[in-house]
């Protein structure tokens, strides 16, 4: 989605579990940045023409035996590298330091203390700063050529700077908001080191995307893979701007969404946008499909095959369509393990879009969201001109409440859930919530508990209610609710929705959860 009138910084990832954080750093400083793994080569880096290199930390020690590392050659590629943590260790034993395992190992806040010789890494920052430290290892002796630009009480080269080959490296993670100026110093290496202009936005990531999707879809034709959640939104919004009447967005309803939505979803795309839509309902296909099936990553597959083969056979009635729009987001792939994580990325979940794709499909994917994060997936909504109730629209999976029911789905459960779950959402928005919180839902657990109801005893269900707060997606913390509005909710699912007599709230942040519980 990149052209080269926009300034690139690639991260190289070493496993870090900050990767992504500190790529979104960078964007928010307005200049483009994508990760890549720690294995590719010098030739392949200077093939992007990218304005810096970012190393990032990592769990690993750069002394064990097999240790991730780079291309040597790209130290000599005369591109600023900034290392952090595991990063500038490498760099520094690859250039000639020294790295040993520090005696007494740092973890958490601590107080940094800028060197008197003037840096622009940290210019405008405080001579004495919090930053946060995680590492076992620490660089006893920067490389030639280097200087020492910062210490801590147990770091004394907590930063190093060779100002004539622009090489710096932070032992500290600027990228976490425990370091209050981590942004002014990712700020003055892409600006004042790198020489990087802020130029990409919002709106030069649409013009830049339009420009790429013409180039992959040609004189074609394409569908849209609708879902009616915001990424599947915004990906046919901008798919439309570029190829018009070429795209037919695609509303499939697998029986297996919220309260009102299929209605709700046709009323924006085809009345407020004008998009040509076709909408099937799969409901019964859906649910005989998944009649039996209990496990959560076998229900994702399931039910992205059957998309896949739904959009196969509209494609095939609208004819001579080759291509298949959908809004996969960059933690979708991550998430996947199918991004360009250090090594092999761990598969959390199978992402309907990502995971979930059958190996034979026919259609030719066009993901123009496939590097953004969501709050970034707004941002290009709004530039677009989509309204806001769309833009800020909850989070939805693409499996639907299929990942909300645990055990098998039915449609007794389905209307079970929709039910509770509507009471949560009206609740949240009443309580003028529904801004502040991320995403927030109910789940229907497989567990039934006794309860008391009318002076007779009931053995019914739990739902769970999950409200969280992020600014990605990538991790989460849980919502504090207010005491009041968890209390209406319980109230009014008790007693609204039929064969529940228990509510209970989800209080685990991501990780060691996802923000689904399938």
């Amino acid at each position: 989605m990149k052209e080269s009138s926009t300034d690139l910084v690639l991260v190289l990832d070493f496993g870090a579990q900050y990767a992504q954080l500190i790529a979104r750093r960078v964007r928010e400083a307005r200049v483009y940045c994508e990760i890549a793994a720690y294995s590719v080569s010098a030739e392949a880096v200077a093939s992007r023409k990218p304005r810096a290199l970012i190393l990032s930390g990592g769990p690993a020690s750069v002394y064990e035996e097999r240790a991730p590392g780079v291309d040597p050659k790209i130290y000599e590629l005369g591109i600023p590298i900034l290392g952090i943590c595991y990063g500038m260790q490498l760099m520094a034993r690859d250039l000639g330091g020294a790295v040993s395992p520090h005696v007494s190992r740092e973890f958490g806040k601590c107080s940094l203390a800028i060197g008197e010789s003037a840096s622009p890494l940290f210019e405008g920052v405080s001579p004495a700063t919090q930053c946060w430290m995680s590492h076992g290892d620490t660089v006893l002796q920067p490389p030639p050529g280097f200087k020492v630009l910062a210490s801590s009480a147990n770091t004394p080269v907590a930063a190093m700077g060779d100002e004539e080959r622009n090489l710096y490296g932070v032992q500290f993670h600027p990228e976490v908001v425990h370091t209050p100026e981590g942004s002014r110093i990712i700020s003055n290496f892409l600006y004042k080191i790198a020489g990087c202009r802020g130029d990409w936005t919002a709106e030069s990531f649409v013009d830049q995307a339009v420009r790429s999707i013409r180039q992959q879809i040609g004189e074609g034709k394409a569908v849209c893979a609708l879902s009616g959640g915001v990424d599947s939104t915004v990906a046919a919004v901008l798919v439309h701007r570029a190829i018009g009447d070429a795209l037919t967005c695609v509303f499939v309803d697998h029986g297996l969404l919220r309260k009102g939505e299929a209605e709700e979803v046709v009323g924006v795309l085809s009345n407020k946008l004008g998009m040509k839509l076709v909408t099937v309902d799969a409901s019964e296909r859906f649910l005989a499909k998944l009649k039996g099936v209990e496990d959560p990553e076998q229900k994702r597959k399931i039910i992205g095959t059957e998309f896949i083969r739904i959009f196969e056979d509209e494609a095939a009635r609208i004819q001579d369509v080759k291509y298949l729009v959908q809004g996969t987001l960059y933690p979708d792939v991550i998430e996947s393990g199918t991004g360009s994580k250090a090594g092999a990325a761990a598969v959390i979940k199978s992402h309907h879009n990502v995971g979930g794709l059958p190996s034979d499909m026919r259609l030719e994917l066009v993901e123009p969201l496939r590097q953004l994060f969501k709050d970034e997936v707004r941002r290009v909504g709004l530039v677009l001109g989509l309204p806001e109730e769309v833009v800020y629209r909850q989070p939805f999976p693409g499996p639907g409440l299929a990942v909300r029911i645990i055990g098998e789905v039915d449609r007794e459960k389905l209307k079970t859930l929709r039910e509770a779950d509507a009471i949560v959402r009206e609740e949240i928005g009443k309580a003028g919530l529904s801004r502040s919180i991320w995403q927030y839902f109910a789940v229907l657990t497989d567990l039934r508990s006794v309860g008391v109801m009318g002076d007779k005893r009931t053995y019914g269900r739990m739902v769970a209610v999950r409200a969280i707060t992020s600014e990605d997606g990538m991790t989460a913390d849980w919502a504090r609710l207010p005491d009041a509005v968890l209390e209406r909710i319980a109230s009014r699912i008790v007693n609204e929705v039929h064969g529940v007599n228990r509510v209970v709230y989800d209080i685990t942040s991501k990780p060691p959860a996802t923000i689904e519980w399938e």
